[in-house]
This record gives structure tokens, C-alpha cells and sequence, in this order.
């Protein structure tokens, strides 16, 4: 079955260094939705104690305001693992965040894990898809549990994993990509799209997140502060969006008020999928405009 779940704001979704306490104080003014609080690949072995400690005083300080916070544990089968989780459910974040999830039964797994630490109801589970394994059966990992909530797409692993090359429009993962688009749609669960790797190509950001926000992603994963707001405009309805959403759903309810059995709108027919989504534009404006 389908889930169905509120829409919650996932444009932009940072992820910083546990083991950077400076960093962890500079994300509480950042205009982010989300932050991913890493203890996997950002943090060197010797500070990952450290910085499991810093993520979970981050989520306990309630100094975050509303951007939703998340802790990325070390995956399954690390040293790590079990004591990043333990903690991550005690504290409560919004999410925890496992990296190289690859099926449905390590979904299993981690919501009971996280059940037996103590994990508040409200802490989802987001899962990473990063490997041809995880892409393959992906509708069956987010199809798993109720708890999971968001996919993340993990681009550098799976180029990697593919034996791939990194080269504008991103071809040689396009597959992968929307194999997971369609599997979150089908799951009915949130999906964010990987990270742009050149923090100072600006323009190729804005490339690539256009072309996630035109194939389907909610969001996109980010690793430096200044994506923050170009991510945010770009997987917000524009204002000639809302406008126009507006104007169908004003044309649809008029014509039938009207006895109408068809809808048009400036020469253009009018049907209950384009009513649909200009209830999701405004649905998704209405959300990002109450996080202000």
C-alpha cells in the first residue's frame, strides 16, 4: 500500500561534520530545511566518539529552530554502528540517516534497532541509495516500514559502485536516479537527490538542480553552505506558478459551479490531474512559506 504523508519541506538538506562544533553552531542561522548531522564519511575515526556526542547535544538543545534535524550514522557492519544508533534513538532527531541501506530486510532491522534504543515515535528513517544493489530493489526498501520516511540518494558511492564518470547532465546515472524517483512515488515516501561535488561551480549546481527539480526530487543534498539558497529557489514553486495554480483550480470550480463539463483555461483544456497538481503547487508554497 501507498503511504501517504504530509508534504514537509526538503529542498535543501546539509550535511556537516559532527566533529565541527563551529559548524554545528554556524547551520543554527543557515536558511536550511534540513541538516544531516554526519558521523560517517565527514569524521575522521579517531573524533567519531566526539562527534557522536556533538550531534546528539545538537538535537537535545532545541536551538535548531524548525529545520529538520537529522543524525547519519556509521552503516551497518562498522565499529561504529551500533553505538551511533543507540545514541542517535536516545536523543530523538528528526530522522536518523543510514548510509548504504541495500534491502528490505536491513530496513527490518534498523526500525527494530531503533526501536529497542528507545526512539521517539516521531524519529523517522532515512534510508541511503547509493549501490546498483539498493537502485535494484529500492520500491521494496521504501516500501519496508512505515518509519521510513526519505530516500537519499547517495551519487558519489554509486558512480563509484558503477565504475562510472562524472560528466554534466549525469547520463551515466540518469537509470539510477529515476529508477529510485519511481519507486519513492510509488512508496509514496520523500526523495532527495545526491550532492553537486564543485562548490565552486556555481552554474553547474544550478544545472544539476534544475534537472533534479524537472525529473521529480524534493530536495537536494548539499555539502557547503552557499548551495543553501540557490537549492531553496530552485525546488520552490515560482511565483507564476502559484499564479497560475491559482487560476486552474479558480477555472475548474467556476466551470462546474456553472454546469460546465468542460474546462478550459486561456484556450487550454482543464482536467481533475492538472487540478491535482496545482493543489500540490500551492500545497508545497503554503508549506515553504510557513517555515518563515
Amino acid at each position: 500500500m501507498t503511504q501517504q504523508t504530509a508534504y514537509r519541506p526538503r529542498r535543501s538538506v546539509l550535511y556537516m561534520p559532527s566533529s565541527n562544533e563551529r559548524a554545528l553552531e554556524k547551520a543554527k542561522t543557515l536558511p536550511v530545511d534540513a541538516l544531516i548531522l554526519d558521523l560517517e564519511d565527514a569524521v575522521a575515526p579517531d573524533a567519531k566518539a566526539a562527534a557522536r556526542e556533538n550531534a546528539c547535544a545538537a538535537v537535545r538543545s532545541g536551538e535548531y529552530g524548525r529545520r529538520e534535524l537529522t543524525i547519519r550514522v556509521n552503516g551497518l557492519g562498522s565499529e561504529w554502528h551500533e553505538a551511533d544508533l543507540t545514541a542517535a534513538a536516545a536523543a530523538g532527531p528528526d530522522a536518523i540517516v543510514v548510509p548504504k541501506v541495500g534491502s528490505a530486510d536491513e530496513v527490518r532491522c534498523l526500525v527494530a534497532a531503533m526501536e529497542d534504543a528507545g526512539a521517539p515515535e516521531r524519529t523517522r528513517l532515512w534510508a541511503m541509495v547509493e549501490t546498483p544493489v539498493a537502485v535494484l530493489h529500492a520500491e521494496e526498501i521504501a516500501r519496508a516500514s512505515d518509519r521510513l520516511a526519505c530516500l537519499v540518494l547517495g551519487t558519489n558511492d554509486l558512480y563509484k559502485e558503477l565504475g562510472a564518470s562524472f560528466v554534466p547532465g549525469r547520463a551515466a546515472i540518469a537509470t539510477s536516479l529515476q529508477l529510485a524517483l519511481l519507486a519513492a512515488r510509488a512508496a509514496g515516501v520523500a526523495i532527495v537527490d545526491g550532492v553537486f561535488n564543485d562548490v565552486k561551480d556555481a552554474d553547474g549546481f544550478l544545472a544539476e538542480a534544475r534537472q533534479g527539480r524537472e525529473w521529480g526530487f524534493d530536495g537536494k543534498t548539499l555539502i557547503h553552505p552557499a548551495q543553501v539558497e540557490p537549492c531553496n529557489e530552485v525546488f520552490a514553486p515560482s511565483a507564476a506558478q502559484v499564479e497560475e495554480a491559482r487560476a486552474v483550480i479558480a477555472a475548474f470550480e467556476t466551470a462546474h459551479a456553472e454546469g460546465k463539463g468542460v474546462v478550459t483555461l486561456n484556450g487550454r483544456l482543464i482536467e481533475n490531474l492538472h487540478v491535482d497538481t496545482a493543489q500540490k503547487v500551492l500545497a508545497t508554497a503554503e508549506a515553504i512559506a510557513g517555515l518563515s
